[in-house]
C-alpha cells in the first residue's frame, strides 16, 4: 500500500496456484453435480404422463409422481395432458370463462360463414372438445395439433352443412350435424395417427347473416302467425267435432231407443187386442159389458160435473136448476 514490494517465493507461488487449480476443480465439480441433480429429476402432475425420450428416441411413458432420468438432456420429458378436455372455438372466442362467461367482441367470418346445401349462407358457432388418447402419436406422428384439429373441423363442417338446407341446420337437424362432423372428423385424425379422441362437436349458435337478419326475422314471425293460426284451428276442430260427434250419436240412440218404444208399445196392443177378440168370441155379452165399463170408467174419471137422469124424463131443465 505505502508502495513496498512484497516478494513471493516461487515454490509458495506454485503451491499457491496448484491450491487455486485444486479449488476450482472442485467448484466445476459440484457445479456439475448441482445441474445433474436438478436433471435427474421431474415431476408428472396428475392429469399428465410423460413421454421420455433418450437421445431423441422414443423409451418410454412415465405416470403421475417423482421420477429419475438421466442428466445433462440425455433423456428429456415432454408432459402430455392425457386426462384434460381441450376445447377448440370456431366463430367466436372465449375471454374469461366462468359463471359469467365473458366472450370477445369481434367476429370471425372467415370460419364462421358457411353455405348451406340449398345455396344459403349461415353464420355458425361451435366448439370441438377433445382429448389426447395417444400421447406418442400426439407428440411424433402430427406437426401441429391444434392447427390439424381446427382445419379439420373447419372443412369437416362446411362438408356436413352443405348437405342439408337452411332451415334444417337451424331447427331440426343440429343434434344430426354434430353427430355426424365428429364421425367424420374422427375418422379423419384416426387416419392420420394423430393419438386424439373427439369427445364432442356442438353447434353453439347458428342464424343468418347480419345483413338479413330483418328479412330473415319477418320470415320467421309470418311463420310462427301461420302456425299459430293452424294450432288455433286444431283446437277448435279438435272440440267442435268430438261435439258433434257426441250429439250425433245422441239424437241416433234416442231415435233407436223411439223406435224400440214405438215397437214394443205397437206390439203390446196388437197382442192385447188379439187377447181381447179372443175373450169376445168366447163370451160377447160379457165381453161387450166388460169393454163398456172399462171405457165409461176412463170417460167418467176425465168428466168434470155429471147428472145422472132416469131415461124417460122429458124435461130435464127442473133437475138442472136444482142449485138455486
Amino acid at each position: 500500500m505505502n508502495g513496498d514490494i512484497i516478494e513471493i517465493n516461487p515454490e509458495s507461488f506454485k503451491k499457491i496456484q496448484k491450491a487455486v487449480s485444486i479449488g476450482a476443480k472442485y467448484f466445476v465439480l459440484f457445479i456439475i453435480l448441482i445441474i445433474a441433480l436438478k436433471t435427474s429429476f421431474y415431476t408428472i402432475q396428475p392429469d399428465e404422463v410423460g413421454v421420455v425420450q433418450r437421445l431423441g428416441r422414443f423409451t418410454k411413458i412415465s405416470q403421475p409422481g417423482l421420477h429419475f432420468k438421466l442428466p445433462f438432456s440425455i433423456e428429456r420429458v415432454t408432459p402430455v395432458r392425457t386426462a384434460y378436455v381441450f376445447k377448440e372455438e370456431f366463430g367466436f372466442r372465449t375471454r374469461t370463462p366462468g359463471v359469467r362467461t365473458v366472450y370477445e367482441g369481434k367476429d370471425y367470418p372467415e370460419e364462421s360463414l358457411l353455405l348451406t346445401g340449398d345455396l344459403n349462407v349461415i353464420n355458425a358457432e361451435w366448439i370441438v372438445q377433445f382429448k389426447i388418447n395417444d400421447p406418442v402419436k400426439y407428440l411424433f406422428e402430427i406437426r401441429n395439433p391444434r392447427k390439424t384439429i381446427r382445419d379439420i373441423s373447419e372443412s369437416v363442417m362446411r362438408q356436413v352443412i352443405g348437405d342439408y338446407t337452411f332451415d334444417e341446420v337451424l331447427t331440426t337437424k343440429r343434434v344430426e350435424v354434430n353427430d355426424l362432423v365428429q364421425q367424420k372428423m374422427q375418422k379423419i385424425l384416426n387416419s392420420y395417427q394423430a393419438g386424439i379422441n373427439v369427445v364432442t362437436v356442438k353447434l353453439q349458435d347458428v342464424n343468418p347473416p347480419d345483413p338479413v337478419k330483418p328479412a330473415f326475422n319477418e320470415v320467421n314471425e309470418a311463420k310462427q302467425e301461420r302456425e299459430k293460426l293452424i294450432n288455433q284451428a286444431w283446437e277448435v276442430y279438435n272440440r267442435r267435432i268430438p261435439e258433434a260427434k257426441g250429439e250425433a250419436k245422441k239424437i241416433v240412440m234416442e231415435s233407436e231407443a223411439y223406435a224400440t218404444e214405438t215397437v214394443n208399445e205397437a206390439e203390446g196392443n196388437a197382442k192385447k187386442f188379439s187377447l181381447i177378440l179372443q175373450a169376445y168370441k168366447k163370451a160377447e155379452g160379457v165381453t161387450e159389458t166388460r169393454l163398456y165399463l172399462e171405457t165409461m170408467q176412463d170417460v167418467l174419471q176425465k168428466a168434470g160435473r155429471k147428472y145422472i137422469i132416469d131415461a124417460e124424463e122429458k124435461g130435464i131443465l127442473p133437475l138442472l136448476q136444482l142449485e138455486k
